[in-house]
């Protein structure tokens, strides 16, 4: 069982960053592949990065790559978004997601058994 706290949202510029954060508590995070997922209003919610059980493999949707980067510590239970080159686009609110049962990543929402409560994120142009 794992629980996720998504945190590090706020309102920020067009071209600024942001990290978000996402404290795991239970003892088998470690094992688990980790998503970020973002909605926004009127939108599905849409895969953004997801990163293996241990950190050394990652997957990004077209729409940010080269500007967000995942990554997680696993002596923390902690996963991160960095995010860069923010976009107005980028605005929605972002969730933490955790995956038990693949170790090959996967972009779909479905697969993730575990969520956080989300963060929201505002980039202002």
């Amino acid at each position: 069982q794992v629980q996720l706290v998504e945190s590090g949202g706020g309102l920020v510029q067009a071209g600024g960053s942001l990290r978000l954060s996402c404290a795991a508590s239970g003892r088998t995070f470690s094992t688990y592949a980790m998503g970020w997922f973002r909605q926004a209003p009127g939108k599905e919610r849409e895969f953004v990065a997801a990163i293996n059980w241990s950190g050394g493999s990652s997957y990004y949707a077209d729409s940010v790559k080269g500007r967000f980067t995942i990554a997680r510590d696993n002596a923390k239970d902690t996963g991160y978004l960095q995010m860069d080159s923010l976009k107005p686009d980028d605005t929605a609110i972002y969730y933490c997601a955790a995956d038990p049962e693949r170790k090959k990543l996967t972009p779909y929402a479905y697969d993730y058994d575990y969520w956080g409560q989300g963060t929201q994120v505002t980039v202002s142009s």
